[in-house]
């Protein structure tokens, strides 16, 4: 599995080409880039850009594993507003163009968002199940996989649900991308990819302490209460082939004990 870390663990001001270079010489192979309103991608970006970006990394010596995009926070696909839906989708078609431009297969989608005042849990389930069974075609069309990312948004709360959603999809380009520490609130990240399998699109590491058991919680790797060994047992037995992304925030200094924290993971 092909070790990559975030650019979302690099300061915002930091220019991604310099980026590149720290994340090679802390030893990663790759970096998962991220879309967003305002930066080096967004969904306007052109192709010419996109191979800009994918140009700088090799430079560096990494590929370019997976397109990452929090926009799913502000454009929902689960949200009851039709015209806000709208533009979610429309917004997720263009960052799929964005991925297959970058020559990578999956993107990391945020579907929305349960809420207790705008929308309820069935309404969010049916928008969102709607609105990637309309971009399935396209997803399918560019050969990039969207991955349903397992977050803190009160929405496919068990293995079970989401394996069952991604079946509702029916699209072989609609996955999920799943993260071992953000489910450690909720269940056991061994089990969820036992259940997950070749659902997987792509994996995201991070290492949560539950007796915090809030934001707070999320640590350095290997000092919290992901069973790691367990998940790359698990890992195992579905066959999962992709890259692993650690998954951190403006630590830039920290990303040497990341990449050592990811050396020992896999050779566990």
């Amino acid at each position: 599995m092909m070790k990559s870390i975030s650019i979302w663990a690099f300061s915002p001001d930091r220019a991604w080409p310099e980026a590149f270079t720290m994340a090679k010489s802390a030893g990663f192979e790759a970096v998962e880039v991220a879309i967003a309103a305002e930066g080096p991608l967004t969904p306007n970006s052109t192709r010419e850009e996109c191979q800009r970006v994918v140009a700088q990394a090799q430079e560096a010596g990494l590929q370019v594993s997976s397109l990452a995009s929090g926009m799913g926070w502000k454009h929902q696909l689960t949200t009851s507003d039709a015209a806000e839906r709208r533009e979610s989708i429309d917004v997720t078609a263009k960052s799929l163009q964005i991925a297959r431009w970058l020559g990578v297969d999956a993107l990391l989608c945020v579907p929305g968002a349960v809420d207790a005042k705008t929308t309820s849990y069935d309404e969010a389930y049916d928008n969102a199940l709607a609105a990637l069974r309309e971009l399935a075609p396209v997803a399918q069309e560019t050969g990039v996989t969207i991955g349903v990312e397992n977050v803190w948004n009160k929405f496919l709360l068990s293995p079970l649900e989401m394996r069952d959603f991604l079946d509702a999809v029916g699209a072989p380009r609609v996955g999920c991308y799943f993260d071992v520490g953000n489910v450690l609130l909720t269940g056991y990240p061994q089990q969820w990819i036992s259940i997950l399998q070749h659902r997987i699109s792509r994996i995201h590491f991070k290492d949560f302490k539950t007796s915090v058991g809030t934001f707070d919680g999320f640590c350095p790797l290997l000092e919290g209460d992901v069973d790691f060994p367990a998940v790359k047992n698990a890992l195992r037995k579905v066959g999962y082939q992709g890259s692993v992304t650690a998954e951190f925030f403006e630590c830039e200094a920290d990303i040497e004990t990341i990449s050592v924290a990811m050396d020992k993971i896999a050779a566990m």
